[in-house]
């Protein structure tokens, strides 16, 4: 058996408590200027325990958006320094071939023990690291090639995941904004309604 509580469950959707989206998809949380013409919108009219149901939801969504984006915002964090010292050991080893020179160095074998080895830079050839356990021969110039563009398809990236965290927190705060404006507004159509009996 319906009721019209059950009715007005089905009309609020996460339209109709949303305008539109940012460039990636993240919605933008609709501010209830009016709360009592915006729960009569509905039909029947939404109660405020709908409207706060409806805005929790919406609130959780956002988030599990900041939580997914944090994360890959501290990766990028990580990733970048590493992409921009392997940009750099790239270079100096394009040098050093350049200038005819090998280079000595000290490698990492275990926690504490270090050895050191001489780098022949003649060959102009570098292994990189590409992760999922496979690495690749390039030549230094094709190695900069990749990492240069690795550079800044990562750095465009974390621009984006900064934008949509900063847009994903505001839209948290207007979420706990209109679930505060609504439960205010239900506690004073309550007390008004108790007075007028």
């Amino acid at each position: 058996m319906s009721t019209d509580s059950d009715a007005a469950v089905s009309n609020i959707s996460l339209e109709s408590i949303t305008e539109g989206k940012n460039a990636r998809g993240i919605p933008h949380a609709k501010f209830v200027e009016d709360i009592e013409s915006f729960a009569n919108s509905f039909n029947p009219p939404a109660s405020p325990e709908l409207l706060i149901g409806a805005y929790s939801d919406l609130f959780s969504k956002f988030k599990a958006y900041e939580q997914q984006l944090s994360q890959k915002r501290a990766n990028y964090e990580e990733k970048l320094p590493e992409i921009e010292k392997s940009i750099k050991l790239v270079r100096h080893l394009k040098n050093k071939k350049d200038e005819g020179e090998s280079i000595v160095t000290r490698y990492n074998l275990a926690d504490t023990i270090y050895a050191k080895a001489e780098v022949d830079c003649s060959q102009g050839i570098v292994n990189l690291w590409l992760g999922a356990n496979v690495m690749l021969e390039y030549t230094y110039d094709e190695a900069l090639e990749l990492l240069t563009s690795k550079e800044s398809l990562a750095k465009k990236e974390f621009a984006e995941v900064t934008e949509d965290l900063t847009f994903t927190r505001n839209q948290i705060i207007t979420s706990e904004v209109n679930i505060s404006r609504i439960y205010n507004w239900d506690v004073r159509r309550k007390r008004s309604n108790a007075a007028s009996n």
